[in-house]
């Protein structure tokens, strides 16, 4: 796997920065970015100053934040640099989480020895998306036998856990 460091993490990656209250941003920050975004370099990875999170130039970078951060709030997170991945390869790096209780799915980094189904980043956003669609509405479910909650649990759980297509799961449960 690719290793990310100051020169590269900035082209095509995901991340997840985790947000950092008792950091004093430098005087002499290693980078400052046309949208006064600030960086600061470590041997073990990178805090950053900012407003913005999400999309970011090329890349996807998340904030894992406390419940005090509002959108558009400057905030340093840090990320250290064995946190970062490509976005823009075939490799399988991500796995899908499902909350089934809060009707989301998010988008996981694989885990060390973790048993996990991986995909590509861009068909884990795929299937994500597709994901929220099953959940936004229940009349799909009226198609199959049973109790739509059993049936969403079931056609998601194989979707996230294999390389089939939605069709072909929702065929076999018909």
């Amino acid at each position: 796997m690719k290793k990310y460091h100051q020169q590269n993490f900035f082209k095509h990656t995901f991340c997840e920065f985790t947000q950092i209250d008792d950091f004093q941003f430098p005087e002499d920050t290693n980078y400052k970015s046309k949208s006064d975004s600030m960086y600061f370099y470590t041997d073990e990875g990178v805090y950053r100053k900012s407003n913005h999170w999400g999309r970011v130039a090329n890349c996807r970078w998340k904030l894992l934040s406390n419940e005090n951060y509002k959108n558009q709030n400057i905030v340093i997170g840090y990320a250290k640099w064995c946190d970062f991945y490509p976005i823009n390869s075939s490799e399988k790096l991500f796995f899908i989480e499902v909350d089934f209780d809060s009707k989301s799915a998010k988008l996981q980094p694989k885990i060390e020895n973790s048993t996990n189904f991986l995909f590509t980043f861009s068909e884990s956003q795929k299937r994500i998306k597709q994901i929220h669609h099953l959940f936004k509405d229940d009349k799909w479910t009226t198609y199959f036998e049973g109790n739509a909650i059993e049936i969403r649990f079931k056609i998601i759980s194989d979707f996230i856990n294999s390389d089939k297509k939605l069709q072909e799961i929702k065929m076999f449960y018909k």
